[in-house]
């Protein structure tokens, strides 16, 4: 029967029940009770929600019954008995016995009546077979192992025995409702007025006993007073199994059903108790379905180890007369982890599950209430308190307290609280601690009535909350959530809304997209706590400035919405309160979705509100700036006022003013970012903060108000609020907005609301070296005023102000003062910021910002570039010119310095290698020394007594070496001999002489490829790695014909013991080679060797290729004097030779054809006059070497006659021969029947006839004539041949070396400076320079020097043609700087015009004196090159009469 109570029956049955538990402790425990008998809040009951008496206990057992007699089994109780047969009992059966008992399959083992009882209590096993069954009201199993077996069954379902007395569980009257137990049963009485949980069936009872559950199941109600159609109780299962129990069946002791016209019976009762359990069969306590569905029984399993997980079921019964209400869920309580389950199945209920009072000792682990279970905690101040986690899954809901009664508090510990698409519902206030709490599209509904007492709600939750899926925490009464990790509202739909709400103690607040934190509701509820707000005050509340540091909920403090005590606060959704309150947070980061309301939050009246005139146009609100005014045919009506504190405001905006009247607008609210204690560290916005008077929208009006267009009533626009900031820094994203603007008047003609206040109170402004920008802002600031519509005025603009800044620091965010200014003054005013003396400005310089701004002059400058230094801003050249006095005055005393240094260097050089250079009586005369590098050959010369007048004398031939004796045309011997040598040598033997000769003077790949990266790093390397790699070549030629070489090619016996015959010689320069043919002794012919004249004509080549490094000469050694000796004396041809070789020193490759004029001039005004005496004449020649064109010059040596006719000397193509006026060339044949001319020009050269033809064709005789027509090379370093080059020599070789010396010294320090001046203008320069060619530029420096010092006239020259190459080569260097600047030049071109004026004359890279040292490196270098060609012809040319042009004078010489 449904019950509906009213006020005062529950407190009659409060009383009632209080007076009776009183009278007696005996009574107390006779009576059968939901809860447990020694609690203390048994007598607090409410909707029949009492405990029963408790249970009488059992009689005892009646005797045993026999297996074979009484039963009809087989065997015995004592061994094992076996009913192999139906049967059907009438009367209770107590079986023991300490065998086993089966019931084999296919066998019905019934008691088919009401509160029929089996027990069976055996020592060994229990079987029940496949499809076997066991119907009765109540069964009791004691074994040692159990079995139930597929298809078996034990069905209690209906059987029930009567209920435990004094209990309600069977429903009254005929409303044909559901039976209750572990839940009530469903009724579908609906009356007009009441909620669905007012409304039930039978009631929940034995609480108390749910963990050993042995109570029968209740009837169901009926529909009619004649027949009862309620479906029978369930009954009761009572398994206790030492080891095994296997569950492969069912064990039933659902409710029955009570059809279309009687409620569902109650399920019975259902313990378990095993030590192991298997299989997966059913276990059900269900409600019976009926009209109304009964309530689920009761289920306990205390099973320690569960290997299978069987289907336990303690659902309501359906109800047919109203399906989305069955019957309560029953309960089900597993020992072993001490957890209970409310589950419904899925079943739609408004019918709850009593939950009484929970065990303290031990406390329960889990309580899980699921699938559209209802479960309620009923009584007054109750502890619902577990050690694990309550879960709330799947339609589940919990209620605290009753609807009606929402005036008691209550609370729930646990460690987890769980909830996922299910409701939590509080009346009256609730003390949650948690240390997680969980969310899923579920709510928690706090309704705290009336009662301020009992408004406040407390929800801690210490290590994380979680809110996603729109879940939703909501009371409308005061309500603090508390906790010491995160708080995440995770998305849309997500939300915690209370009237005063106050979040504290966590380490971290996300409120996520879409999700709202809300203080005071929205729209709240006539009986909501509504906080008051200070509207009327003109101070602000002392807490807004200094608020208390317990983050408590305390209703007489002004926050709606307070965040306290919290580290770092994420916003991407919504915060929004009237007075909106961060205190004691790190950090609040806004994001671009983010929102911090307090708009329209404010005063509807207030101390600024509008006003309205008799027409009903109303002005707008004040507060940062007056109202604007409410006009209407130019009448108007004043705005409100401006009032507040611009330097610390804290007032709600004020509204319109007409507080009583529906159409009206709201001022805007507060928002309070940290306190004067407590600043915030880091506010971070890219979202909005806003704080905006309501504007009066008319659609809003029209659509909230109903108020017709026609209205009179148009009211003005809402001021904006306060938005107080007590910050640390401030970070506004382009995207921010921070706003406190008024709202617009109605349009009908509303005044605009006047702007708010927004203040920046910053906390420690750093000053100084420590200084860092306390805010960032590029986003948007208002606090403009509201738009007036019609004829009605704007609002006036509020304030936006901050704190005085300290001195260098000034505006609203005190940043430092402009560059070039300072402020020595407190304040934030931009005009206190004073300009810096330009006066105290160097040129170059620039003011500089120094950190926390410039508090006195004066003021702090910088340098335009790095490249100047302070305090002047001059280059490193620049400080170094004028420390020495300015330009001219350095340049004095470095031309000083440089003169000093010369002399001394000068003075040095005479007493350290003067001696050495003192001018000889007579050129050196070159003669044969033994190598000494083999002395073995040394013992052999001294046997044989060998001298030079020997070698003289015995010596044939001359065969000379083609090629250059580069790595690309190595020296090179043909295998053809010469008709010379023909006879004493075997030809086959030569050509492998010849074979073995050219191997050796070859080169490897990698020495020419290791001078062709010389040359292009470094020449003068290059150069000197081709002369040792030439000298190592001569060495090993000279070692193979010496000592390897066995000589096989002559035909004399002598000549190959003796290892004599064959001598390998060069000239100096190593560009010219050849092979001394000698005879044996041996030979006994008279003809040989042949005297000088049957050598003629003869052809002697010069050395050297005329290039600066080695010029053109004749090789003068012994044998070539004895030889000439035979007709002219040995003075002559020594005077001759060095005359010929000073002539020869002036001849430049690439300008032959001028150069050789005076050579050839000379031959016949000194040489052949002098040697016509002695029938001897030289010609000038040239001889085709190479197939690849190289060409040798040399001289051509024949004999005169007195013949005034000119002589040919055979073809040369083209080549005009030399004119003989009184001379005669003489032919002399040899016996292959060429000239002796033509055959020793060819010597070597005749690999075929072919190419004999060649190479004669190829010969010539130069003379003035046939200079025109020479064919001469040039290559690309032709027009460095104009820098370095012979000259003739102009004496004074120590004014020269002093000079030298000079501009040696003056190069190096150019070199300095250019450094410096690159240097100044970037570092990258320097090694440009310095390394394009590497260390080019400095290396002169130390050739010179070793050039300068070094002993021999020989080896200085050497040196010193050595350093020229060096400083040519150094030009490619200052090439490089002139470019580096040039470029700098050019791209300061633009700036400098705007640069200071700097010095009348200063030497810098940024004017147009740059090229300076550059072109000074230049000149020097040039002079240089001529002064060392003048010394190296000192050096080489100690005797001036050579370059006589009197013949006299040269020969007396």
């Amino acid at each position: 029967m449904a019950r509906f109570h009213p006020r005062f029956l529950h407190f009659f049955t409060f009383l009632f029940y209080t007076t009776l538990i009183s009278l007696s402790s005996s009574t107390l425990e006779s009576d059968f009770s939901i809860i447990d008998s020694d609690s203390d809040s048994e007598s607090l009951l409410f909707h029949q929600d009492y405990s029963p008496p408790a249970p009488p206990p059992p009689p005892p057992h009646a005797p045993s019954v026999s297996c074979t007699d009484d039963l009809g089994g087989v065997g015995s109780l004592d061994s094992t008995c076996k009913i192999v047969e139906d049967l059907n009992l009438t009367r209770d059966v107590y079986i023991e016995g300490k065998g086993n008992f089966y019931v084999l399959p296919g066998v019905r083992f019934h008691c088919p009546s009401l509160g029929c009882s089996i027990t069976v209590n055996i020592s060994g096993s229990f079987s029940l077979g496949e499809n076997s069954t066991i119907v009765t009201g109540a069964f009791e199993l004691a074994a040692y192992n159990a079995s139930f077996s597929n298809g078996s069954a034990v069905n209690t379902t209906g059987w029930a025995g009567d209920a435990p007395p004094q209990t309600s569980g069977t429903p009254q009257g005929v409303d044909g409702a559901g039976g209750g137990h572990g839940g009530r049963g469903a009724s579908c009485l609906v009356e007009e007025g009441k909620l669905p949980e007012d409304v039930w069936g039978g009631d929940a009872y034995s609480w108390s006993s749910l963990q050993h559950p042995c109570s029968y199941g209740s009837k169901g109600g009926t529909t009619s007073k004649e027949v009862d159609y309620g479906g029978g109780g369930g009954g009761r299962v009572k398994l206790l199994i030492i080891e095994l129990l296997e569950v492969d069946g069912s064990l039933l002791a659902d409710g029955g059903d009570g059809g279309s016209k009687g409620g569902g019976g109650s399920g019975g009762s259902i313990y378990i108790k095993a030590h192991k359990m298997t299989g997966s069969g059913r276990i059900s306590a269900c409600g019976g379905n009926g009209f109304g569905g009964g309530g689920g029984g009761r289920v306990a399993v205390d099973v320690f180890s569960r290997h299978d997980e069987p289907k336990i079921y303690v659902h309501g019964g359906i109800s047919s007369g109203c399906l989305e209400n069955a019957g309560a869920a029953g309960t089900l309580y597993d020992a072993v982890p001490k957890s209970l389950t409310v589950n419904n199945h899925n079943l739609s209920t408004n019918t709850e599950t009593l939950l009484l009072e929970f065990p303290y000792q031990p406390l329960w682990t889990n309580v899980y209430i699921k699938n559209c279970a209802r479960a309620t905690v009923p009584l007054l101040w109750s502890r619902v308190q577990v050690q694990g986690q309550i879960s709330l899954l799947c339609g589940g809901v919990l209620s605290f307290g009753l609807v009606h009664f929402a005036t008691s508090e209550f609370e729930l510990l646990a460690e987890e609280l769980l909830m996922s698409d299910s409701i939590i519902k509080v009346y009256g206030a609730l003390r949650m601690t948690v240390k997680i709490f969980l969310m899923w599209n579920s709510e928690l509904l706090i309704d705290g009535g009336e009662d301020t007492t009992v408004a406040t709600s407390w929800l801690e939750a210490s290590n994380l909350v979680v809110l996603k899926g729109s879940s939703v925490i909501h009371s409308n009464a005061n309500l603090g959530v508390h906790g010491q990790g995160l708080l995440n509202l995770s998305g849309p739909g997500d939300m915690i809304q209370a009237q005063r709400l106050v979040l504290s103690l966590f380490y971290s607040i996300h409120v996520g997209p879409g999700s709202v934190l809300r203080g005071p509701l929205e729209n709240a509820s006539s009986d909501a706590v509504t906080p008051k707000l200070y509207c009327d005050l003109l101070d602000c509340p002392i807490e807004l400035l200094h608020p208390p540091e317990d983050c408590n909920v305390n209703s007489s403090l002004s926050f709606t919405l307070q965040i306290c005590r919290v580290e770092d606060i994420t916003v991407e959704g919504l915060i929004k309160g009237s007075v909106v309150h961060f205190h004691r947070a790190r950090t609040i980061s806004v994001q671009s979705s983010g929102i911090i309301s307090a708009s329209g939050m404010g005063c509807v009246g207030g101390v600024g509100r509008g006003k309205f005139s008799d027409n009903g146009i109303g002005s707008g609100g004040g507060h940062g700036g007056k109202g604007g005014l409410g006009c209407y045919n130019d009448s108007c009506v004043e705005g409100g006022i401006s009032y507040g504190n611009s330097e610390l405001p804290c007032e709600l905006g004020s509204g319109s003013g007409n507080e009583s009247s529906a159409g009206s607008t709201a001022g805007g609210g507060v928002i309070v970012v940290g306190s004067m204690e407590h600043p915030l560290s880091s506010l971070s916005v890219e979202g909005v903060v806003r704080a905006d008077g309501e504007s009066f929208e008319e659609t809003v009006w029209q659509q909230e108000y109903s108020v017709s267009n026609d209205s009179n009533i148009a009211p003005g626009g809402g001021s904006g609020g306060t938005v107080l900031l007590f910050l640390h820094t401030l970070t506004l994203a382009e995207s921010a907005v921070l706003s406190s603007v008024g709202g617009y008047g109605s349009p009908k003609g509303g005044g605009g609301g006047g702007g708010g206040r927004i203040h920046f109170h910053w906390s420690d402004i750093p000053t100084g070296d420590v200084y860092q920008p306390i805010a960032s802002v590029e986003g948007s600031i208002y606090s403009r005023g509201g738009l007036g519509r019609d004829e009605s005025g704007d609002g006036e603009n509020g304030t936006l102000t901050g704190k005085a800044c300290p001195k260098g620091l000034y505006g609203t965010f005190c940043v430092e003062c402009p560059l070039g200014t300072y402020k020595n003054l407190s304040g934030s005013d931009s005009s206190l910021c004073h300009p810096c003396p330009a006066s105290e400005l160097p040129q170059r310089a620039i003011y500089i910002a120094v950190r926390g701004g410039i508090v006195e002059t004066p003021c702090p400058y910088e340098c335009i570039s790095d490249r100047y230094h302070m305090p002047h801003c001059y280059t490193a050249l620049e400080e170094l010119i004028y420390t020495f006095g300015g330009p001219w005055l350095f340049c004095l005393l470095l031309m000083g310095l440089l003169v000093l240094l010369a002399l001394v260097l000068s003075v040095a050089r005479m007493k350290f290698v003067g001696v050495d250079e003192l001018p000889g009586p007579a050129p050196t005369q070159h003669g044969s020394q033994i190598d000494h590098s083999f002395p073995f050959l040394e013992s052999l010369n001294e046997v044989l007594e060998t001298n030079r007048v020997e070698e003289s004398q015995s010596h044939v031939h001359r065969m000379y070496f083609t090629g250059p004796n580069t790595f690309s045309e190595p020296w090179h011997l043909h295998h053809t001999p010469p008709e010379e040598i023909k006879e004493i040598v075997y030809e086959g033997a030569y050509n492998t002489f010849v074979d073995e000769i050219n191997a050796i003077a070859a080169y490897q790949w990698w020495e020419g490829a290791i001078y062709t990266i010389l040359s292009i790093l470094a020449y003068p390397l290059a150069w000197s790695w081709q002369q040792w790699r030439r000298r190592m070549r001569l060495q090993l030629l000279r070692e193979f014909v010496r000592s390897e070489y066995d000589h096989s090619c002559l035909r004399s016996c002598r000549s190959r013991a003796l290892y004599e015959g064959l001598k390998v010689s060069a000239t100096s320069d190593l560009m010219l080679a050849y092979v001394d043919f000698f005879l044996g002794g041996d030979e006994k012919r008279t003809d040989l060797p042949p005297r000088l004249p049957q050598r003629f004509p003869m052809a002697v080549i010069f050395g050297g290729d005329g290039s600066y490094m080695a010029p053109f000469s004749l090789q003068n050694d012994n044998i070539l004097t004895s030889l000439m000796s035979q007709l002219v004396p040995p003075t002559t041809w020594y005077r001759l030779v060095a005359g010929l070789n000073a002539q020869l020193r002036l001849v430049r490759r690439g300008r032959l054809r001028v150069t050789f004029r005076p050579v050839v001039r000379w031959l016949e005004t000194h040489a052949n006059p002098a040697l016509r005496t002695h029938g001897v004449r030289i010609d000038l020649a040239w001889f085709q070497a190479v197939p690849g064109g190289y060409c040798q010059y040399g001289l051509l040596l024949h004999s005169v006659e007195e013949e005034s006719e000119p002589r040919s000397l055979g073809n040369t193509d083209g080549v005009r021969t030399l004119p003989l006026s009184r001379v005669k060339t003489t032919y002399m044949q040899n016996r292959s029947g060429y000239l002796r001319e033509e055959a020793f020009l060819t010597q070597g050269h005749r690999g075929s006839e072919g190419f004999s033809r060649r190479k004669r064709s190829c010969r010539g005789l130069i003379d003035i004539n046939s200079l025109k027509l020479l064919e001469e090379k040039r290559d690309r370093f032709y027009l460095l041949s104009f820098i370095v080059h012979n000259t003739k020599p102009v004496g004074h070789q120590d004014l020269v070396g002093l000079v030298i010396s000079m501009l040696l010294l003056g190069d190096f320090s150019l070199v300095l400076l250019t450094f410096l001046q690159l240097y100044s203008i970037s570092l990258v320069d320097v090694f440009l320079v310095l390394f394009i060619l590497p260390l080019g530029i400095l290396l002169p420096f130390p050739a010179g020097i070793n050039a300068l010092f070094s002993h021999g006239p020989r080896r200085s020259a050497g040196l010193a043609r050595f350093y020229a190459l060096w400083n040519l080569t150094s030009l490619i260097n200052v090439v490089v700087a002139f470019l580096c600047g040039y470029v700098h030049y050019a791209s300061q071109l633009s700036s400098s015009k705007s640069a200071p004026n700097l010095q009348p004359w200063s030497i810098n890279m940024d004017e147009s004196e740059w090229w300076i040292f550059p072109a000074g490196l230049v000149l020097c270098k040039l002079l240089q090159s001529q002064l060392i060609n003048w010394h190296v012809a000192n050096l080489e040319i100690q005797d001036r009469s050579l370059y006589s042009n009197d013949f006299e004078l040269f020969w007396q010489s």
